[in-house]
């Protein structure tokens, strides 16, 4: 029976992350013990990956790649299943001085026909020469490629051997490490060109700084490789800090949440991250299912990021794992995007969860994050994600570009080593958020207070009613958590225009239920938001799983919103 690779390299100089590029990571952590661990969604050892064969075996693939007339430059998409052939053609792409793609899996998609054509769209966009996909879907990659003349579709064990041999070329600061596709929230997703310097410049301060990794940690994840946490936080962050990692996939996340808890006992994880949902599903399914024989006591960096955070939800958990261990103060509410390749900023170690409870009524018509009083009727807490990583500088811009001061909300600007080189491909989408100067225009609203960086929503996704400005979010959040029947990401809302002015639907997914109970619902949701928030909505119930979602997992307002707009929703007619 195989064993999981050590969490102690036995290496005798351990690196921080200072390396130059991929490849030349990867060369000293495979003189070590340490590598990737593939789990099935039973808890069994699929594979050890140790680094010494991932290396020996990325070189040969990249004979093999170069042997199809791949030339060092060429992008070559692979579809990101939870496997060590993914990691396998990763890592032959930078020996290669191949750029690879990671394509996400159907899950998020509506049927074969959506994800073959948005594969399609994904393929053209990065302009693709080779396309890699797992066994199970060959067919569908091939059906969304038949068209492109690529060089090479099929799967990383049908690739021909080669008995020739080139010369490698080696990979330099500048060059593309990958292409990291946006999550597609607001708009068809973007291919982030990231470059060898800009991805160990985000890693370096990833471990150095963020979550100060050493070389007795060891991560545990079930992120999608497809998004830029799975990818560069918990396959390349790793590998660049020479400590193993043990991993399974999503889908099998979502059918046994407390597998992830388990996992960190058996191997004695340290270091693992999650959206808020992630924790709240393990808590909520931790109330009917045995957790005594969990151990979280070494877990010292739990992770927060993807989404906004959402600090109820983590007490909750801390609440419900306190007996096994796990300690409040490990939560690491973080801040950053595919654009700067993962991390912008984290929070300082043990502060946990630190929240600032804001007058809404101030920061709707002021744009100002005022601390409530005690009677302030309408609230909200707001975590703080840390300052940003050294050598990286966020700024707050009012709508005319003028700087912000402290604790003034606007739209979140960062600058530093991490900046991604470009939209691949996209010149005008690329000058619309990246200056001449390196300035990013993150999209995200927020304010700055004591150097720390709290979000308070998407730019694109605020509603302006009547001169105030309202996160959806908070709407969302007080349906959810007020009315029983609804469970988190069951709302969404949105500001629509019909010509008369805007005003605010209200999507909620609903169990099965009659018609009597559908406008029962319509009505609590309603009133609720009449009563805590003073705004007058439309609420339209929608099928459970209709509200759709980016790649990454995360509730798309604007996909929704335009669903909306084509009459998939319609509104209920209210009971005589």
């Amino acid at each position: 029976m195989q064993a999981p690779t050590p969490t102690s390299s036995g290496l005798p100089h351990y690196r921080l992350a200072d390396f130059a590029t991929l490849p030349l990571a990867l060369d000293y952590a495979a003189q070590g013990d340490t590598g990737i661990n593939f789990y099935s969604g039973k808890g069994e050892l699929l594979e050890c990956l140790g680094y010494r064969v991932l290396r020996e075996q990325a070189l040969v693939l990249a004979q093999q790649f170069l042997a199809q007339g791949l030339k060092p430059g060429d992008r070559v998409a692979l579809i990101a299943d939870t496997d060590g052939d993914f990691a396998r053609a990763f890592f032959a792409c930078q020996y290669a001085g191949l750029v690879p793609t990671a394509l996400p899996l159907p899950a998020a998609f509506g049927g074969r026909e959506a994800y073959v054509s948005h594969i399609r769209h994904m393929l053209e966009i990065a302009d693709v020469s080779a396309a890699i996909a797992p066994t199970a879907l060959t067919e569908w990659l091939a059906q969304a490629a038949d068209v492109l003349a690529l060089k090479y579709v099929g799967t990383l064990a049908a690739l021909p051997p080669t008995s020739s041999t080139v010369t490698l070329p080696i990979a330099g600061e500048d060059d593309f490490s990958y292409l990291q596709f946006s999550s597609g929230s607001t708009r068809f997703p973007l291919g982030v060109a990231v470059t060898q310097k800009a991805l160990m410049a985000n890693v370096r301060g990833i471990a150095r700084d963020g979550l100060q990794i050493g070389p007795a940690d060891r991560c545990t994840s079930w992120l999608p490789l497809y998004h830029d946490m799975g990818l560069v936080g918990f396959l390349l962050t790793p590998l660049v800090c020479q400590i193993s990692v043990d991993m399974f996939a999503t889908r099998d996340f979502a059918r046994r949440p407390l597998l992830w808890l388990e996992l960190i006992t058996r191997n004695g994880g340290t270091l693992s991250y999650s959206p808020t949902f992630g924790y709240e599903l393990c808590a909520r399914r931790a109330q009917t299912a045995s957790i005594e024989a969990l151990d979280l006591s070494r877990w010292r960096g739990a992770g927060i990021g993807g989404d906004m955070v959402r600090p109820e939800p983590l007490a909750n958990f801390a609440s419900r794992f306190a007996p096994q261990g796990f300690k409040a103060s490990a939560f690491v509410p973080s801040y950053g995007m595919a654009e700067t390749a993962l991390a912008l900023s984290f929070s300082p170690p043990q502060q946990g969860i630190r929240v600032e409870k804001l007058d809404m009524d101030v920061l709707e018509r002021d744009q100002r994050a005022v601390i409530a009083a005690a009677d302030t009727p309408r609230a909200r807490d707001f975590v703080l994600c840390g300052p940003a990583l050294p050598l990286h500088t966020v700024e707050v811009r009012g709508e005319s570009g003028e700087l912000r001061g402290s604790r003034q909300v606007g739209r979140l600007f960062a600058r530093g080593p991490s900046m991604m080189h470009s939209y691949f491909g996209q010149p005008e989408a690329t000058a619309a958020v990246l200056s001449e100067d390196g300035w990013l225009d993150t999209g995200d609203l927020g304010y700055l207070t004591e150097s720390q960086i709290v979000v308070t929503g998407r730019a694109k996704d605020l509603i302006i009613i009547n001169g105030r400005n309202i996160w959806p979010q908070d709407l969302e959040w007080t349906a959810e958590h007020e009315i029983a029947a609804l469970r988190s990401g069951d709302v969404a809302a949105v500001a629509i225009d019909d010509g008369n002015g805007e005003r605010i639907v209200v999507l909620v997914e609903h169990r099965p239920a009659d018609a009597a109970a559908l406008e029962a619902l319509r009505k609590e949701v309603a009133g609720v938001l009449r009563l805590r928030h003073g705004v007058e909505t439309d609420v339209v119930p929608v099928p459970p799983r209709a509200l759709p979602r980016t790649s990454s997992g995360k509730l798309s307002r604007a996909k929704a919103k335009q669903l909306f707009l084509k009459g998939a929703f319609a509104l209920p007619v209210p009971a005589a």
